[in-house]
């Protein structure tokens, strides 16, 4: 193998960030996007969690976790500088963001989503926790264009598509609501074409098929 194999599912907010890491960093990759109803025994043979992303580098060593895909790919390659590297002190501090972001955030949103998709009477709260983040991410976007500064880094892809779920829940509400610095950041997002190519419908890859080559190539 000389290319690394990537295990993904297109609509997955971890695997779609891993995706954006992966094409910021101009890195190419096998991608194999699976079916989670049949998952692929290779896939479940060099990561029996069963979950995505899952990448398997040349020398066969194996990362499944999401934001060590994305370092694994700026450190080969970080040609926007989404690592911060004139800074040293901002990647510990984009690092920590994106834990809490994993935990505190996408927590209260799973709860939103639920309340939402349930019609549950507590679905106004939820929405409440979730903004009570948020208000974060909205107070350093009126000081610069991205998260961190005022070009985007690592923390801006990694919680991109957690935001986009956000934003899906109730539409209307999100459009009218007090985070108007934020929907002009995920609009930018949106208007990028590497978000385009993260998201472009892949077939669901099956043992045999010829390689789908993603990435810079």
């Amino acid at each position: 193998m000389t290319v690394p194999i990537l295990y993904s599912l297109r609509q997955c907010p971890y695997a779609m960030r891993s995706r954006l890491g992966i094409l910021h960093a101009h890195q190419t990759v096998v991608l194999r996007d699976i079916d989670m109803k049949n998952k692929p025994e290779e896939m479940l043979l060099i990561s029996p969690k069963g979950t995505v992303p899952v990448l398997q580098l040349s020398d066969g060593n194996i990362i499944d976790e999401s934001i060590d895909v994305m370092v694994w790919a700026l450190t080969q390659s970080d040609p926007n500088n989404l690592l911060y590297s004139h800074d040293k002190q901002k990647l510990p501090r984009m690092l920590e963001l994106i834990h809490r972001s994993d935990h505190e955030f996408v927590d209260a949103l799973q709860k939103y989503r639920a309340a939402s998709r349930y019609h549950d009477s507590n679905e106004e709260e939820c929405r409440d926790h979730c903004c009570e983040w948020l208000m974060e991410i909205e107070r350093a976007l009126t000081k610069h264009a991205y998260i961190m500064g005022e070009t985007p880094s690592l923390v801006d892809y990694a919680i991109l598509p957690f935001i986009r779920q956000f934003s899906r829940v109730d539409k209307k509400w999100y459009g009218q609501s007090a985070l108007p610095y934020l929907r002009s950041w995920l609009v930018n997002h949106y208007n990028d074409p590497t978000f385009s190519k993260a998201m472009f419908t892949h077939p669901k890859w099956k043992k045999g098929a010829d390689d789908v080559m993603f990435g810079d190539f």
